[in-house]
């Protein structure tokens, strides 16, 4: 979603203001204000767009954001009717005398100075004075005017405030302005931002901090060239910053210094009532791509935001302008609610999938929620998946649940065990997890997966783990070592009939591991070596030429000399079972100690004891603390 939202919004076309006369009054005045925010010298961008008629920039400068009591008769360095006389010259001047109407063109330095009278008209609700400023605009000022005007909307308390804004707007379209997709773009991210501000309560200047760090994480979760990520987030976060400029001005004018108020239930509906106006004015000007678009920027800032809101604030009052706004750009042809739906999924916006899930519902949509379930869990947004399952009724937990285990996503995995899963779900997740090797993930699963499962699929779990292995069959040996059926000559039999198959579906590398470690004929080999040890150990006492006489040493010594390091291979190998090699030396050094008959004595860990009442307690304990 932020790839298309940049291309929208890509155009270098925000730049500090260079038209602030520092001799002005006013702008002293400004200056004086130290809130970083919105502080209005900050924010005094340039007021007209100068790529030309054909821009296709949807955030261009901001208008300077002037306080509320300043008024253009004493506070800028230029009137109307100065600025009308300074037009009658440049009209009068040779080529020039045949423009007139909305053909003139004004200099940039009367952009600017109109610019600056008529945010402030606009800001003080001063409709007399911004309606004679409309009169001197050209067509580039009168399309900037526009996005000024209709951005004021969201910051509308009184039904004489929104007479007065409409009326201005409807007189900005009938002088000329034509960009209505510039403006509605740029307004519907400007809502987004307003209606995320009312939910916190930080201040302004925090939020700007908050929003940058978030910016920051979202980018990090894409994968990309990290230059062109760097340049995208400078240019996202260049009009959020723009948005809370705009925000932090509307507020004070407002009499909030530092915070957003919350606008009552009675005020959102005159706010909406003004972008429904808009909307019907720009009638067909409008384009389903249009609409789509202010979609995709209504959506966005959310995400940036959503990390700070309260559960619940997608029901709460503060979301109710960016409801009915997104409604409205549904009805009128946005078709990407799915696209942005999956992305609020994938970045974690809970709050923001909530009310596209509203939406959905509302206007008969389809939206996907078993691949943004996906799309959650991969990024570990548990209250996502929470949200996607309680309230989109998401019931595909397969596919996200054998991702989770391969990636060894611990805290996933076990959400969706706690929310209930298949028999067959759980064995082929746990087949995920071995595969990978993810052994504590395989550990956590084991125990939930029914034995009657376990042993009807066994062969074809050991299989399948070992075909998708890549290279590490750790996972196979975990479950192995775990008696993962339950019965030890149960589990010996299924390693051994994998090791010993012809079958090609049986990858090489896991026949030959289990040959080598599982089946009986490791077994025998263990049997052998252990055989061949014990004949060595013999060799040294008899033949050896070491100046210590090792046949005089005492008897717990001499054991220790030959088992010791057959004891700790078998404690390293933790796990109900002991490999069949360790176990056939194991049974050979039992033997050869004289513990008696072993035909009752089947298991490795048996043996193990046995080993370890032969040897001395104090070599144990150095070898349990090594």
């Amino acid at each position: 979603m932020e790839e298309e939202f940049i291309s929208v919004a890509g155009s270098n076309n925000l730049h500090s203001g260079n038209g602030t006369n520092p001799k002005d009054p006013l702008c002293a005045e400004m200056e004086s204000n130290n809130n970083g925010i919105g502080h209005p010298k900050d924010a005094s961008e340039n007021f007209s767009s100068e790529n030309g008629e054909g821009s296709n920039v949807v955030f261009s400068r901001e208008a300077p954001l002037v306080s509320k009591d300043s008024r253009t008769s004493g506070g800028c360095s230029c009137s109307p009717k100065k600025l009308k006389s300074r037009m009658v010259v440049t009209d009068s001047e040779p080529g020039k005398k045949d423009k007139v109407g909305n053909e003139k063109k004004l200099s940039r330095q009367d952009r600017i100075e109109l610019g600056r009278m008529f945010q402030g008209a606009v800001s003080s609700h001063d409709w007399e004075l911004a309606e004679s400023l409309i009169l001197l605009a050209d067509p580039h000022t009168l399309n900037d005017a526009l996005c000024i005007s209709l951005d004021s909307i969201w910051f509308l308390s009184t039904q004489e405030e929104l007479h007065g804004i409409t009326s201005l707007i409807k007189k900005i379209i009938s002088n000329g302005a034509y960009d209505f997709t510039r403006a509605a773009l740029r307004t519907s991210f400007l809502a987004s931002c307003v209606s995320a501000c009312q939910s916190r309560t930080m201040s302004l200047a925090d939020t700007v901090t908050v929003m940058a760090q978030r910016l920051h994480e979202r980018l990090q979760e894409c994968n990309g060239d990290e230059v062109l990520k760097a340049e995208a987030g400078a240019k996202v976060q260049k009009f959020t910053e723009w948005a809370l400029k705009c925000i932090g001005f509307h507020s004070r004018c407002q009499g909030n210094r530092d915070r957003v108020s919350h606008s009552s239930a009675i005020e959102i509906q005159l706010q909406l009532s003004a972008f429904k106006m808009f909307l019907d004015l720009a009638g067909n000007h409008l384009t389903g791509k249009d609409f789509t678009e202010a979609f995709d920027a209504a959506c966005f800032p959310l995400t940036l935001f959503s990390s700070s809101f309260d559960p619940g604030w997608a029901s709460g009052i503060s979301a109710t302008a960016i409801q009915g706004l997104l409604g409205m750009l549904v009805e009128g042809g946005a078709d990407n609610v799915n696209q942005c739906f999956l992305e609020a999924s994938r970045f974690g916006s809970t709050e923001l999938v909530r009310i596209l899930l509203q939406i959905a519902q509302r206007n008969s949509l389809d939206v996907d929620v078993d691949l943004a379930l996906g799309f959650a869990s991969h990024y570990c947004k548990i209250g996502t998946m929470e949200c996607l399952v309680e309230e989109g009724n998401a019931i595909a937990f397969l596919g996200p649940l054998m991702r989770a285990a391969e990636r060894g996503c611990m805290q996933v995995v076990q959400w969706f065990v706690r929310r209930g899963c298949r028999d067959m779900d759980l064995c082929l997740a746990l087949t995920a997890a071995t595969s990978s090797s993810q052994v504590g993930i395989a550990a956590y699963l084991l125990p939930h997966v029914p034995q009657h499962v376990l042993a009807a699929l066994s062969i074809e779990i050991l299989k399948a783990a070992g075909e998708r292995s890549g290279g590490s069959l750790d996972g196979v040996a975990f479950l192995l070592r775990s008696d993962f059926l339950g019965d030890p000559a149960a589990t010996y039999a299924v390693a051994d009939s994998i090791a010993r198959s012809d079958d090609e579906a049986v990858a090489p590398e896991l026949r030959a591991f289990l040959r080598q470690n599982w089946s009986e004929a490791a077994f025998l080999d263990g049997l052998r070596e252990g055989q061949e040890h014990y004949m060595n150990i013999l060799r040294i006492l008899k033949w050896g030429e070491s100046p210590i006489c090792l046949r005089d040493l005492p008897g717990p010594l001499l054991v220790a000399i030959a088992y010791l390091p057959l004891y700790r291979e078998c404690v390293e190998a933790s796990g109900c079972l002991l490999s069949q090699r360790l176990r056939g030396q194991l049974v050979e050094a039992v033997r050869r100690l004289g513990s008696g008959p072993l035909e009752e004595v089947k298991q490795g860990r048996e043996l193990l004891a046995i080993l370890k009442h032969h040897l001395p307690p104090f070599l144990l304990s150095v070898s349990s603390i090594g």
